[in-house]
């Protein structure tokens, strides 16, 4: 009888199933007793199967052992880097540890007892394998720990006390939780309590012990949907209320002929810059449909803001300068250390970008192609209504801006004819000093400017502007 490929996937998936219960099995029975207690054949009658079942899936007691203990290793490291890769920042990030290190172990609480005698209590000594996955759940913390001071989010701390201390305060959770069975909406109410007492521990602009400084606050973002749900994301677990409202919507240019004749030739470039996330993105897009490789061994990238590098990073795009402030001056600045006579400079951004970055770098003797990748446009009233009802609805402390555009589509949006006595009612943020002139021509007060022009330095002064 031949065998169809429905019938050896349906024996696989019943094989894995199986699989699966002797070590869930044994895992209860080595988190209860000692090794040398647990035998073989109490596997073999916990799962209801002969022992030779156990044995076609595992040679001995000891490769029963530390399978459960590598699996589920390597389950929990692999789900953690997949979810802090799609973080946006280093709070985000520690979100994600902490509350998936803590819900993977109240799922797997057998294995997590057992871990718990392996690595605190003294119990079998891990092999190579286990302690080196160990050490990568640990660097895991520690990177995003230097990543949040680096991005000056995360005040500067020890990092072997700060790693011991959270990965203790998340353990000692854990344990409590089997200790007195709690159930699924207490787990919810626990993991909440611990993620805020370790951003508490961690977080630089915290004042006056105060664990959620942004709470009860009402804060309008106008960015992107996209952009608004990573700048939200931050301020949520701050404990602001967000209401995202689209002031603008990211579009292809109207042609890309202008690109593709430049990037037809990409040994002729000598640098490139990034000024958004944006234009990474539309730049690899359209490179990629053009089967376009750009020598990074010859073409130098600077990148403006750390969510630019990010994204440059993830589509494997090496970041050789990044400048010390993230504005035109500061690339200004950065490449005025270089010899710039006749080089070709390819600034890739936004169909609406300003002319002070080209201009102050021709007056440094660089050649400049500077061409649009994407475009700006107002989201129609009907894509936005429900924001629209749900701001009108609302009564918001802070309106947040991130652009001239963002400021006047939002005026244009509403149709507010006096900005003045529109915006006395509300304080304003700026995104820098650009956005700033734009918003006071107006003759509205903007209460609000970080000393980094990024969303993260925006928001960091947030918090500081309301617990001073």
């Amino acid at each position: 009888m031949i065998e169809t490929m429905d019938t050896v996937n349906n024996k696989e998936i019943k094989k894995k199933i199986k699989k699966e219960r002797i070590l869930e099995a044994a895992a209860q029975l080595f988190s209860q007793k000692d090794y040398h207690e647990v035998m073989m054949e109490d596997v073999a009658k916990l799962v209801s199967v002969a022992k030779g079942t156990v044995y076609n899936y595992f040679s001995s007691k000891e490769d029963l052992y530390f399978s459960i203990m590598r699996l589920r290793m390597e389950n929990l490291i692999n789900s953690l880097t997949e979810r802090i890769k799609t973080e946006h920042n280093s709070i985000d990030s520690l979100r994600s540890f902490v509350i998936h290190l803590y819900m993977f172990m109240m799922k797997y609480q057998n294995f997590f007892l057992m871990y718990a005698k392996e690595s605190f209590f003294g119990g079998r000594k891990f092999g190579d394998e286990l302690k080196s996955q160990e050490t990568n759940l640990r660097n895991l913390l520690k990177g995003i720990i230097r990543e949040g001071i680096k991005e000056n989010l995360f005040r500067k701390v020890d990092e072997e006390l700060a790693v011991n201390s959270i990965i203790g305060s998340i353990y000692g959770t854990v344990q409590k939780g089997i200790e007195n069975k709690i159930n699924d909406e207490q787990k919810v109410k626990e993991r909440e309590s611990l993620f805020e007492f370790v951003l508490h521990g961690l977080y630089s602009g915290f004042k006056n012990n105060i664990v959620l400084p942004l709470k009860n606050k009402t804060i309008v973002v106008t960015r992107t949907v996209e952009q608004s749900k990573e700048s939200s994301s931050a301020l949520t677990r701050l404990g602001a209320d967000v209401l995202i409202f689209p002031t603008l919507e990211i579009v292809p240019p109207a042609t890309w002929e202008t690109f593709d004749s430049i990037v037809s030739t990409p040994r002729e470039i000598d640098f490139i810059i990034f000024t958004s996330a944006h234009a990474v993105e539309m730049f690899s897009s359209r490179c990629d449909e053009l089967n376009v490789k750009m020598d990074y061994n010859k073409t130098r990238v600077v990148s403006v803001g750390n969510k630019t590098s990010a994204v440059c990073k993830r589509h494997h795009i090496p970041v050789h300068i990044i400048p010390k402030q993230f504005s035109a001056a500061g690339v200004v600045e950065a490449l005025s250390r270089y010899n710039l006579k006749d080089k070709v400079v390819f600034i890739p951004r936004s169909a609406i970008g300003r002319e002070e970055l080209p201009r102050g770098l021709k007056d440094l003797g660089a050649v400049i192609k500077s061409v649009a990748v994407y475009n700006v446009s107002l989201p129609t009233k009907e894509n936005i209504k429900k924001n629209i009802a749900k701001l009108k609805s609302t009564s918001p402390d802070l309106v947040i801006f991130t652009s001239p555009s963002t400021f006047e589509n939002f005026l244009q949006i509403l149709e507010i004819k006096n900005p003045t006595d529109y915006f006395k009612k509300y304080d304003v943020a700026a995104i820098g000093p650009t956005t700033k002139a734009a918003i006071e021509k107006k003759k509205v007060t903007v209460n609000i400017i970080p000393d980094e022009y990024t969303i993260d330095g925006l928001i960091k002064k947030i918090v500081s502007y309301y617990n001073p």
